[in-house]
């Protein structure tokens, strides 16, 4: 019953806001069948949902909950804007003691539909969009002879959600077209389990570097989201990803740290395991800088961004660059003409790009795969290259 709890008032306000929907839909056909076909559309639509729900501890997230999950989650973010629209033209309507104006809640509905089909196309194209987005750093203290050098980053591959080779394959052309110095991966090699990046382990060990392939953990290769026989059966599984990161020819930072040598000078690239506040907190910096110097060029993966505002801006050892994911840019969002905003920022004020605080610098990588919802819309799967330049 408490888990039904939560379900229950969402379940509410979705029929609060649907009786205000309904309105709308009364404003344009008044029919006697409207009302019990309207309701019976949504009951449909929300039982669906919780009987999924219901039996997931026996199916798992089987095919009905993906199906329902996805209807339920697209219809409702639809209908927002709906309401938006409708609310909108309500206040207008009061002010001035007019009555509602049906060409505005046609454009309301026209909406509606619009964003219902931004989601499919979501589903169908946007989850495999890959954008290469590129910075270009300056950093006072860079070794001479690291100055140009690039580095790709990718994060959150969420393996098992993956069901277009031919589209993971582009994205993993895109990133070897780079030619970069050194690749980097921050985390979330999976949903769950370590038997899912298995089918994919021939697509990502094509990435090669010269001076490396390296990577690190993230909340999601723990197996804390789903059910064990026992606590031996989940080690086993962490043990099993950490092997596939070495078939994949990643070496994985675990808190440690490697210097990457170039023409007589170095830096260091340290791991942390995962430190989130919310997700976590396995990750040891200080063990992941042991044996390093305080004035070393260092970068540092830590896959969840609190992690950098927790600890890593502020750590009296200079970490001059963070390269972290995590948080996806919830997949949705706006990210056009200089508008940027996703509903993730009422969880992380800063959710994709670079931040520069205390003269240290923190990327955030959108992710490479989904999870979840099986789409993206408006925040596309990122694929970052970074160069390094020393300020003159």
């Amino acid at each position: 019953m408490k888990r039904l709890t939560p379900l229950l008032f969402i379940a509410s306000i979705a029929f609060v806001l649907n009786f205000y929907v309904l309105s709308g839909v009364l404003s344009l056909n008044s029919s006697s069948y409207v009302i019990p076909v309207f309701w019976a559309f949504i009951l449909i639509l929300i039982g669906s949902l919780f009987f999924a729900i219901i039996r997931m501890r026996k199916y798992g997230m089987d095919l009905l909950f993906k199906i329902s999950s996805h209807a339920v989650l697209i219809f409702f973010a639809s209908e927002l804007v709906l309401v938006i629209m409708l609310f909108l033209d309500d206040v207008y309507r009061l002010i001035m003691g007019t009555s509602r104006n049906i060409y505005w809640v046609e454009a309301a509905f026209t909406l509606f539909f619009l964003t219902i089909l931004l989601f499919i196309y979501g589903m169908i194209f946007g989850k495999y969009n890959y954008k290469v987005i590129k910075h270009v750093l300056y950093f006072d203290d860079l070794p001479e002879n690291f100055e140009g050098f690039r580095l790709v980053q990718i994060s959150d591959i969420h393996a098992g959600s993956f069901n277009n080779p031919a589209a993971v394959q582009r994205g993993i052309n895109m990133i070897k077209k780079e030619n970069a110095d050194l690749f980097v991966f921050t985390g979330d090699l999976v949903n769950n389990k370590a038997e899912e990046i298995k089918p994919w382990i021939s697509y990502f060990s094509q990435i090669k570097a010269p001076y490396g392939q390296f990577s690190i953990l993230g909340n999601h290769d723990y197996g804390d989201y789903v059910q064990w026989n026992n606590d031996q059966e989940k080690r086993n599984n962490l043990q099993q990803l950490k092997s596939y990161h070495k078939e994949l020819g990643f070496n994985l930072l675990l808190d440690t740290p490697a210097e990457i040598k170039k023409d007589g000078q170095h830096i260091i690239l340290a791991g942390v395991e995962n430190w989130g506040i919310g997700f976590g907190e396995r990750g040891d910096l200080k063990k992941a800088l042991l044996g390093t110097n305080v004035n070393d060029f260092k970068i540092l993966l830590s896959h969840d961004p609190t992690h950098w505002e927790a600890q890593v801006k502020n750590f009296n050892s200079k970490i001059q660059l963070t390269l972290s994911g995590h948080t996806h840019g919830m997949q949705f969002g706006i990210e056009v003409l200089g508008i940027k905003w996703s509903p993730v920022k009422f969880r992380y004020k800063h959710w994709a790009g670079i931040k520069t605080e205390n003269g240290r610098v923190l990327n955030i990588n959108r992710g490479f795969g989904f999870l979840g919802f099986s789409g993206r819309v408006g925040i596309w799967p990122e694929i970052t290259v970074i160069e390094l330049r020393k300020k003159s």
